[in-house]
């Protein structure tokens, strides 16, 4: 359609608005696919603030309702209307994506809009799969045109180590709003309780069970670090997010560092020196 640039001008604008981090790594990706992989990650932006842009868990179910009917082919009048939805379509159209990556996606994020707590490390790390993991796999088939370019098990690990760094960056922000994704088995291994977590209590059990889930991201980056040499260089600049996880950890091992009150925020510049460093190759 005739829109369809600025439809994707907006996905770019909301990304960048919403997601710097994201928005910065995707520079690596080359021009042609990078309107695509914007509307991949402003589609999820949009999908993972449903609880802040609703004042009920039941508004929220009903946003992200609309977003799967959209992504299995109804309200078309209404996703074509929608700058967002139409430039996700038009991508999925393009590379074949899997629609049910997408929707997945959506369902798993429904875990956001209520309090309940994040029984274990096996569903944390589920949840980032199907949250984060999906999202690098599904740029990978847009970096390589549509075809399947394996590196799933890459894709794995990385969305684990981005997505749980992530959650840990954002713990003030839980507890603001009375949510915690800390896994209860690596909070009850060391003597925390979830409850404490929840009100935003600290504690050194607490630190322990921290310290624990940092060293299991560090597990994960490793891993995909490592995989990238196995993988079809055309698709490596999509892991170029993987860049900034290394920086939040060492943020969050400083001194002075307080769970539920540091914000882990470096500047552009730290962010773009950790990209300047990544093993990915940036486009031509």
């Amino acid at each position: 359609m005739s829109d369809l640039p600025q439809a994707y001008a907006a996905c770019e604008q909301a990304l960048r608005a919403g997601d710097r981090d994201r928005w910065l790594a995707s520079l690596f990706v080359p021009a042609q696919h990078r309107p695509h992989v914007h509307a991949l990650y402003a589609f999820s932006h949009e999908v993972a603030r449903a609880r802040e842009a609703v004042s009920d868990p039941r508004l929220g179910e009903i946003r992200l309702q609309w977003w799967r009917e959209v992504i299995e082919g109804g309200r078309e009048t209404e996703a074509q209307a929608n700058p967002l939805s139409q430039a996700l379509l038009d991508t999925i159209v393009k590379f074949n994506l899997p629609r049910s990556a997408l929707v997945n996606l959506i369902e798993a994020r429904r875990f956001d809009l209520y309090d309940d707590p994040m029984p274990s490390l096996n569903d944390l790390e589920g949840y980032c799969g199907e949250t984060c993991s999906a999202l690098f796999r599904l740029c990978a088939i847009v970096c390589a045109g549509g075809r399947d370019p394996g590196g799933g098990e890459v894709a794995g690990h990385a969305g684990c180590a981005y997505a749980m760094a992530g959650l840990l960056r954002a713990l003030p922000w839980q507890v603001a709003r009375g949510q915690c994704y800390l896994p209860g088995d690596v909070l009850s291994r060391h003597g925390a309780l979830v409850e404490a977590a929840t009100a935003g209590l600290d504690s050194p059990a607490l630190r322990e069970a921290l310290a624990d889930l940092r060293a299991r991201i560090r597990f994960h980056l490793k891993a995909a670090r490592a995989g990238l040499a196995q993988i079809p260089e055309e698709i490596r600049p999509v892991f170029a997010p993987l860049a900034f996880v290394e920086p939040w950890l060492k943020a969050m091992e400083k001194r002075g560092y307080e769970p539920f009150r540091t914000l882990i925020d470096p500047p552009q510049w730290r962010l773009q020196w950790a990209l300047a460093r990544w093993p990915g190759r940036l486009p031509r």
